[in-house]
């Protein structure tokens, strides 16, 4: 049986008082793309705006951004589904990439923050990486307490950001999983890194995009 994986992504394309050109960090979908497409598994996408999603960092020389980006599945992207409008229970597992984009309206967002508690409620798997776990702030399953206290995690570092956009980000992501309560953990800069709590999978930055998805991909195997 095919498994559904939703891709919520931004719609933001610009952050920060210097209105810094941003979007979904481009290796951060067609990496996970690239390994669960390949592996048969169904993708859709969804933003909080719906249509168009904005990108950033796009890297010709990379086989598998370059196929991505001349994909069906890279226009419909582009085509994205409104998150309101979308039930993240029809899915098996959900996936927020980073960039920047998500500092700015995937961050504390109603739809995104329902989604998240869809998914988890109905048992299935939660997955971001980079900027993307800024998603899990705020969500509250309905006992009070933070979704993150106590859960194993990682995002883009404090010391990763201090030399990529520490002037444009309304605050250190890492600082505030930390604050409600997450047992972060983060590799080297730059560096593959990803935590796996359960149905809970993150991964820190660009290079940890694909073995997220290798992750993910063996957790849906596992709930074949």
């Amino acid at each position: 049986m095919t498994k559904h994986v939703l891709f919520i992504v931004t719609n933001a394309s610009v952050i920060g008082p210097h209105s810094r050109k941003t979007g979904f960090f481009f290796a951060e979908v067609a990496h996970p793309y690239d390994v669960l497409d390949k592996a048969g598994i169904a993708i859709e996408f969804a933003s909080p705006a719906g249509g168009w999603t904005p990108y950033d960092a796009y890297d010709e020389k990379d086989p598998a951004q370059k196929g991505f980006l001349e994909s069906k599945a890279f226009r419909r992207l582009n085509h994205s589904r409104k998150l309101s409008e979308v039930d993240a229970a029809d899915y098996d597992a959900i996936l927020i990439p980073g960039g920047l984009g998500p500092m700015v309206d995937i961050q504390r967002n109603a739809d995104v923050q329902k989604a998240v508690v869809r998914a988890w409620t109905t048992g299935k798997l939660v997955s971001a990486v980079c900027h993307g776990p800024c998603s899990l702030l705020g969500v509250d399953l309905g006992n009070g307490a933070p979704f993150v206290r106590g859960k194993k995690l990682t995002s883009f570092s404090k010391k990763e950001e201090f030399d990529y956009a520490r002037e444009d980000v309304p605050y250190e992501l890492e600082d505030a999983l930390r604050a409600e309560g997450a047992d972060y953990s983060s590799a080297s800069n730059w560096e593959p890194h990803v935590v796996v709590d359960g149905r809970l999978i993150t991964g820190q930055n660009p290079a940890s995009a694909a073995p997220l998805a290798k992750e993910l991909l063996a957790a849906l195997g596992d709930r074949a």
